[in-house]
């Protein structure tokens, strides 16, 4: 493959991060292709409201917001492509990817903006009420505003759920937490917050059976292990917190990752274990999850990307 032919910056995935990353190496000149992944614009996509996101006064639809930045990448140059990075040689000069398992294309730099998919409990209506906007959500901190001064339910008992537990009551009325076991897996320090909040009641030994709802979250079945009783819990509001899975799997044995599966970077920077390989968005970060975050590592990820161009001279 002649040198005319390798892309000067590939951009694996889109969302906040990819978008963002997009918009300032096009501006930058990098003239980069992004491509997009089977769900273009990533988690955002399965969000209703955004109320968080800079710049948006009234709020914004999380489908609408990622054309809104599709649109700001295209307008400065940006290729935008549909297809799905399926295997990755990293370690190559220029690197490989292909698309589809078909199409192979050359890079100098790649930045992987790939996400994380959150777990769910697989309920038939869970998933209906999800898609449908109906109030199950898997983060409390985008969504729990909408339902101040309501009943929730969240499930999990890590840290991340014992966080979002708290975080919730400090908005609604009540919070039942769903804790599969009889003890958390939480830290001591954020199982004592849960404990010594009030308005959380957890249940123990116990699992979700059912979401109650047409249109709307109206409810739960829970079941408790332990007397083999099945209860239903009146609550408006259904939150997942067992945990996000990031989409890493084709990097694995090139990119250094964490335990999870998160892409590790140098600390302050989107660099990789792999020169001219950056690390943007939810793939790299199990921390904040939130789309501003993810967009501010994706301007990250571009300038990286940049600077790494002009240190091996290409411009």
């Amino acid at each position: 493959m002649s040198s005319n032919n390798i892309l000067k910056c590939l951009i694996i995935g889109s969302g906040p991060a990819g978008y963002t990353a997009a918009i300032y190496a096009a501006r930058a000149d990098l003239k980069p292709v992004l491509y997009t992944g089977m769900t273009p614009g990533g988690q955002l996509t399965e969000t209703t409201e955004v109320d968080n996101f800079p710049g948006y006064p009234k709020g914004i639809t999380g489908p609408e917001m990622m054309e809104d930045l599709k649109a700001q990448a295209e307008r400065f140059g940006t290729d935008v492509r549909f297809g799905m990075v399926t295997k990755a040689d990293l370690k190559s000069d220029p690197k490989k990817v292909w698309i589809d398992d078909t199409i192979e294309i050359s890079a100098n730099t790649i930045i992987v903006s790939t996400g994380a998919s959150a777990k769910w409990l697989g309920l038939e209506n869970e998933t209906r009420l999800r898609m449908n906007a109906g109030g199950v959500s898997a983060c409390a901190v985008c969504d729990g505003f909408f339902f101040k001064g309501q009943e929730v339910a969240i499930v999990g008992a890590g840290d991340t759920a014992a966080e979002e537990a708290t975080y919730l009551a400090k908005l609604c009325k009540k919070v039942y937490m769903i804790v599969r076991r009889s003890e958390m897996r939480a830290s001591k320090a954020m199982q004592h917050r849960v404990l010594n909040t009030p308005n959380i009641e957890i249940l123990w030994d116990s699992a979700t059976e059912d979401v109650l709802g047409e249109k709307a979250v109206e409810g739960i079945i829970v079941k408790n292990f332990k007397t083999g009783e099945s209860k239903k819990i009146i609550v408006t509001g259904f939150f997942v917190a067992i945990g996000h899975k990031p989409n890493t799997d084709i990097f694995k044995g090139q990119l250094d990752m964490d335990e999870l599966g998160y892409i590790q970077v140098v600390p302050g920077s989107t660099k990789t274990n792999i020169k001219g390989v950056f690390a943007v968005g939810d793939a790299a970060d199990k921390v904040y999850r939130q789309a501003v975050t993810a967009a501010g590592t994706g301007c990250m990820g571009a300038l990286d990307a940049e600077r790494y161009l002009a240190d091996i001279g290409i411009h």
